[in-house]
């Protein structure tokens, strides 16, 4: 199969993936803010005013998706225990394979403890 060389893609081993987030100001202050945040406390009071319920939801199904992906369950499991479809696994699994290391990097500072306290 061929792969179309739109813009904002990118192919990488016959997988087409979105390209890297955009750098942006707007981006920048946003993270510097989040960076900020010193304790689950101000982080919960920060993403309830930032984001829907449904997104939250959407982001935490995400990550439980990332950690049994991590610990090699199938994606018949991970549906059944997340309720997450089977497009959101591949994307996320896409994301532990060929993405920024995001999902890896904080599974990291969890699993060594470097996290600051919740």
């Amino acid at each position: 199969r061929q792969f179309s060389r739109r813009p904002g893609y990118k192919c990488l081993n016959r997988i087409v993936l979105e390209m890297r987030l955009p750098h942006s100001e707007e981006l920048d202050i946003l993270f510097e803010g989040i960076l900020l945040l010193k304790n689950m406390k101000e982080c919960r009071a920060f993403f309830e005013d930032l984001c829907t319920v449904r997104e939250l939801d959407d982001m935490a199904q995400r990550f439980a998706v990332a950690l049994r992906l991590n610990n090699g369950e199938c994606y018949s499991s991970i549906s059944d225990e997340t309720g997450a479809s089977s497009a959101t696994i591949s994307r996320v699994a896409r994301c532990l394979n060929y993405g920024a290391g995001g999902y890896r990097t904080v599974m990291d500072k969890i699993g060594s403890g470097d996290g600051e306290e919740l």
